[in-house]
């Protein structure tokens, strides 16, 4: 599929969908669903460290989407280790945020790579 400065909102709407959906499984897993250590705790603060980038992205802030592909590892990292080291609901629930970060990672990229400046006055090849 060849891409190019027209699919913007595309990958826009897909990057605020997946950090959107993982501020959403991140509160409901560590509150309700599979809280850490059994109880729920203060890790649910980590779904506000999500809402940062949340007004950058919105706003289709390049700099925010460049940003934004280092900042995702992190959760990436978390979601790789809770699957391999959790069992049960909450091993799946690792296996989705693990999706939704490879998803925003990617719409993100793509969003950074096509909104550059030398891309913005060039017409669509």
């Amino acid at each position: 599929m060849k891409f190019s400065p027209a699919h913007l909102p595309l990958f826009q709407a897909i990057t605020v969908t997946a950090v959107i959906a993982m501020i959403l499984l991140t509160t409901v897993w560590e509150l309700w669903l599979a809280p850490l250590g059994g109880t729920p705790s203060w890790i649910v603060l980590k779904a506000f460290a999500l809402m940062l980038p949340l007004r950058g992205l919105l706003h289709g802030r390049r700099y925010t989407f460049q940003w934004y592909t280092m900042f995702i590892l992190l959760f990436f990292m978390e979601g790789v280790m809770r699957a391999w080291g959790d069992k049960g609901l909450s091993q799946m629930l690792a296996g989705v945020q693990v999706a939704l970060t490879v998803i925003s990672f990617l719409s993100a990229t793509l969003y950074a790579k096509y909104s550059r400046p030398s891309l913005q006055n060039k017409p669509a090849a």
